[in-house]
């Protein structure tokens, strides 16, 4: 149907050529709204009528008898119908709707994915400071920038993961005080206990390991431990590295690699942040005020002028924030996106205005934010706000543990990120349709389950031409919405209408399972039915992987229902 599709758009194209040779408008199809009006419907002929200015109905019948003269049309098309005040609508024939399960076959795991188009794309996600575990606002993170980056690279472009962190800051002291207490036997509570101290009991972990003298390796470093109480930039490096470890650990139960790890330490000793404020400076675009070195940046939108540097000489968190971004810019990436939470919305503006200050021809409105709200857990129909590990906090593994990889990833990209989101433990735990990662994985296994008891091989010559039934009309209408719905979906950062589509074929395929019988006596029936399911059960898997989900080939109620 795909190509079926594209010969006629190049139809409508050159009919549309005709009716208005000197400005025609695109050749575009619509999906009808009354599908009992047919597949595809055209409205040219009503824009065509005001810049023409003639009666829309009767440029319908001229765009008709021009579809009409057209090769692809007469190969593709059953009939055309003129509805309205002048819509035109096609009826494909049984052909062209049949012909998605020959191409979903011949393309295998590519179906739906585009060839590499030289753009590259850096997505920075995650990016939590080495001060604890990861939390359920990492964890959807983690969904979002993974599942976005998929989406990306299905459409061509060269993806780079990147997590940003800081090693050196506030906090990175606060955690190495904390650690240094622990080792002196305090806890919190007591007497001495530093008020800021981090109270999990995971910085119990860090001491145990540093008076042990354990060496620990995490992906971007590996440190060892003096084991010397009194050496506080010892502990600190040993407390980033373990947690830094910690946090790879989580980051491997979620499935997730990352191919790059930038610290914000580095934006400072290679003075990028002092070289970033000159340009600035150099500008126009600062000035002093109150003791304090303050950002114009007003003159990009900003509801009033930025501190960058405060009167005691530190710097507000978005100045090496643009360091960082004129790094990313010069390393060669067209387009860079940024998730992150919606605490993060009043730095968007900060930054793109000190970029723009930059002189350096960095485009308007980079980077690109892709912002996502906080995450609800409830388990037990209570809320859970806080994990014995983290001390204050439920953490990714938490959920991971909980429930499963594929559901904590599934359900933190069932919706738009800028929407709350209510992780409900145990209906992520539910066996049933009520679960939609259930839902979707059980028509993968039920599929399978079907082949196997099959047990035939599919050809290039299989007749297709049996799938006519209501339900197989369904699906391979469904099956030929996912190239579009992918390109859709990586142009506006939303993997929740990947898993929208999920629910929507694998809903299509149950009512087919519950409407058909698929291992019929009819040799012909049987295998073309065979051919669609094995086209649905890919293009399960390869929505699924885009999410990083698995597409499991048995399950439990699969294995009772064969």
């Amino acid at each position: 149907m795909i190509h079926a599709t594209q010969e006629l758009l190049d139809a409508l194209a050159t009919a549309l050529r005709e009716l208005a040779p000197e400005n025609p408008p695109p050749a575009t199809f619509e999906a009808p709204k009354q599908p009992l009006h047919g597949d595809l419907a055209v409205t040219s002929a009503m824009s065509l009528a005001r810049t023409l200015k003639s009666n829309p109905r009767e440029l319908a019948t001229r765009l008709v008898a021009a579809l009409n003269a057209q090769p692809a049309v007469q190969r593709w098309v059953d009939g055309i119908e003129i509805a309205g005040p002048g819509f035109v609508n096609l009826r494909l024939k049984d052909a062209a709707r049949q012909a998605v399960v020959r191409e979903v076959l011949e393309a295998g795991s590519r179906f739906g994915m585009q060839g590499a188009n030289g753009q590259r794309v850096l997505v920075e996600f995650v990016s939590a400071n080495p001060t604890g575990p990861l939390h359920v606002g990492h964890a959807r993170q983690a969904a979002l920038g993974d599942a976005v980056s998929s989406l990306l690279a299905s459409q061509g472009h060269e993806v780079t993961r990147e997590f940003y962190y800081n090693d050196a800051g506030v906090q990175i002291g606060t955690l190495a005080a904390s650690t240094q207490a622990r080792l002196k036997g305090l806890r919190p509570g007591m007497d001495g206990w530093p008020e800021s101290a981090y109270n999990g009991d995971y910085i119990q972990d860090i001491a145990d390991a540093f008076r042990a003298r354990e060496t620990v390796h995490a992906d971007d470093r590996a440190f060892t431990a003096s084991g010397d109480v009194e050496d506080l930039d010892n502990i600190r490096q040993f407390a980033v590295a373990y947690l830094r470890h910690e946090q790879d650990l989580d980051l491997q139960a979620f499935g997730l690699k990352f191919d790059n790890y930038f610290l914000e330490s580095s934006v400072y000793a290679n003075g990028a942040v002092e070289a970033a404020i000159e340009r600035m400076r150099a500008g126009g675009h600062t000035y002093e005020l109150d003791d304090a070195l303050w950002l114009r940046t007003t003159d990009w939108g900003d509801d009033k002028d930025r501190v960058m540097r405060k009167r005691d000489g530190t710097l507000t968190y978005f100045v090496p924030d643009v360091a960082y971004h004129v790094n990313k810019f010069q390393r060669g990436f067209h387009q860079c996106i940024n998730v992150q939470g919606s605490d993060h919305h009043g730095t968007v503006a900060r930054v793109r205005a000190g970029l723009q200050a930059q002189g350096l021809g960095i485009p308007q409105g980079f980077p690109d934010y892709l912002l996502h709200k906080m995450v609800t857990v409830m388990r037990g129909g209570e809320e859970v706000k806080i994990s014995k590990r983290a001390g204050s906090y439920v953490t990714l593994r938490d959920l991971v543990d909980w429930t499963s990889r594929d559901a904590v990833r599934f359900f933190l990209n069932s919706r738009k990120g800028d929407t709350e989101f209510v992780f409900d433990v145990d209906l992520a735990l539910k066996h049933s349709d009520e679960n939609p990662v259930f839902y979707v994985q059980y028509a993968h296994a039920r599929i399978c389950s079907v082949l196997r008891q099959w047990n035939g091989q599919l050809g290039p010559d299989t007749d297709i031409s049996p799938l006519t039934a209501p339900t197989e009309k369904a699906l391979l209408g469904k099956l030929a919405e996912y190239p579009k719905m992918l390109t859709q979906a990586a142009a506006g950062l939303t993997p929740h209408d990947v898993a929208f589509y999920l629910r929507d074929l694998a809903g299509a395929f149950h009512s087919y399972y519950a409407a058909e019988r698929f291992l019929v006596e009819d040799a012909v029936l049987c295998t073309a039915r065979m051919a669609l399911l094995s086209a649905v059960r890919q293009v399960l898997a390869n929505a699924l992987g885009v999410l990083g989900v698995s597409a499991p080939e048995q399950m439990n109620r699969e294995e009772a229902a064969a």
